[in-house]
């Protein structure tokens, strides 16, 4: 690559890649005088400027002018200095080319290895800037393999890193198959971009309703809080101000049309859709469904605790499996909660009823307590003695 090919390519990289020709010059500059320290032991005081124009590259020693020339290559004599311009004093500096015979080859191939790492890093730089704007938001993503049980995906010409904690249970990843995918994190590498994205983020559930619902894109719904197990279940409560929406409904869709398609692309990941509300003791009983609730009691309000009655046949339901749907409404509420049924409910109100309350003070019936006893031991004493009397005539 001759000066005038380097002015050419670095032209069209400028408009094409969109990269600053500046930038590129001073990065060249800089390995070149790396390059010369390397291959000819020059100091500190060597730089190399290039032409902007006609692309020509030139070595200079920079020397300053001192009393008594000490080190040649990094001085000159006042003396020496003024017979090439009078002006000079002594702490000015002088350049002195100092352009190796063979630095053209050295240059060219510099020049190219710059090129290429500047058009790679202006690559890198553009991913990173394009999916930063992307993240937590979803997208759609193509398999390509696996990794060490991680799956590697395609975000268009970029590859993406579905963690093994980030992949549903039980969920299988197939070449070519389309994923939607949460786009959780994008982080600069010494690598390049590192684009990491999930499958079990509950936010990813939001960003598919927003798909398939343009009122909760327009905010006429506004889904206010998810609790998620991926791959098993997911509870979402939503509310609207606009008392002619259904929130809920909206949600569910005409046959079930909106919530299916949810559904279908969490491979079958039950969804409960309940209303919000600002009253605790509403959104708790809702957020309990399917089961039926007769009644929320606040145990503690600044510890978020709450007791909940359910009739008997639906302390099971309540609960469910494994805990899971007390489980889910807790995450979702924001309340512990702590469900009995009926029967439970009212043993219980009946044990609280017996207790005494430890700083409920008994009453002071000590002096007739006293007196009764002493009554006792002398009626006994006198039945003993009478006894004995007998039993001596």
């Amino acid at each position: 690559m001759d000066s005038r090919e380097l002015i050419k390519a670095l032209d069209l990289i400028e408009k094409e890649k969109g990269i600053d020709k500046e930038v590129i010059f001073e990065a060249i500059e800089a390995s070149l005088v790396f390059a010369c320290k390397k291959n000819y032991g020059t100091s500190d005081n060597i730089h190399v400027d290039i032409n902007r124009e006609t692309g020509e590259i030139k070595v200079f020693a920079r020397k300053e002018v001192v009393e008594d020339e000490y080190d040649g290559f990094l001085e000159i004599a006042l003396e020496d200095a003024k017979l090439i311009n009078p002006a000079y004093e002594i702490g000015d500096f002088i350049d002195f080319e100092i352009t190796p015979k063979n630095f053209g080859r050295i240059s060219a191939q510099t020049a190219k290895q710059v090129v290429v790492q500047k058009i790679r890093e202006a690559e890198r730089e553009k991913i990173y800037n394009e999916f930063i704007q992307k993240e937590r938001e979803i997208d759609t993503a193509i398999v390509q393999r696996t990794e060490r049980k991680n799956v590697i995906v395609a975000l268009g010409k970029y590859e993406a890193v579905l963690p093994l904690n980030e992949q549903i249970p039980g969920e299988t990843y197939n070449f070519d198959d389309r994923i939607k995918v949460y786009i959780m994190e994008v982080r600069q590498t010494t690598k390049g971009p590192q684009i990491t994205v999930s499958r079990t983020h509950y936010e990813l559930v939001k960003r598919l309703f927003e798909l398939e619902m343009p009122e909760v894109k327009d905010g006429t719904v506004e889904i206010k809080s998810i609790a998620r197990e991926a791959g098993s279940r997911s509870k979402m409560a939503v509310y609207s101000q606009n008392e002619s929406v259904d929130p809920v409904g909206a949600c569910v869709g005409k046959n079930g049309a909106r919530v299916n398609a949810v559904v279908n692309e969490l491979k079958g990941e039950k969804i409960d859709i309940v209303p919000w509300n600002e009253d605790p003791k509403k959104f708790i009983a809702s957020a309990l469904n399917p089961a039926e609730v007769i009644s929320v009691d606040i145990i503690n309000e600044e510890e978020h605790s709450a007791r909940v009655v359910v009739p008997d046949n639906q302390l099971s339901l309540a609960i469910g499996k494994e805990g899971q749907n007390v489980r889910l409404a807790a995450k979702l509420t924001g309340w512990k909660v702590d469900i009995k049924s009926q029967t439970q409910a009212k043993l219980l109100e009946e044990e609280e009823a017996l207790a005494v309350p430890d700083d409920e003070e008994l009453p002071d019936n000590t002096d007739t307590a006293e007196e009764t006893v002493d009554e006792a031991v002398e009626e006994a004493a006198a039945e003993t003695a009478e006894e004995a009397s007998e039993s001596v005539d």
